[in-house]
């Protein structure tokens, strides 16, 4: 199992990236939540099978809001299996 903490950058606010995102993790099977932050960027906490996850981060860089993203910084922590869903912060 495996966690990470994504700060994602770009044309993400009030565009229903949020939104995507939340579908796309409990399509994929991931917990975690998605939040705006003040500074426009998004930020995810993903946890779920090795697997899985890649293919979360795929569906984020490729996915249909990819022209919408300049840059995702990602960190891996340790798993703390601390979700058992994906929702959004407000």
């Amino acid at each position: 199992m495996k966690r990470i903490h994504l700060f994602i950058s770009g044309y993400v606010q009030g565009v229903g990236f949020r939104w995507y995102v939340e579908r796309s993790a409990r399509r994929i099977n991931i917990c975690g939540f998605v939040k705006n932050l003040r500074d426009g960027r998004v930020e995810v906490v993903a946890e779920g099978d090795d697997n899985l996850m890649k293919q979360f981060l795929q569906e984020l860089k490729e996915g249909s809001f990819k022209g919408h993203i300049e840059e995702i910084k990602k960190v891996e922590e340790e798993y703390q299996g601390e979700y058992s869903n994906f929702t959004i912060k407000f």
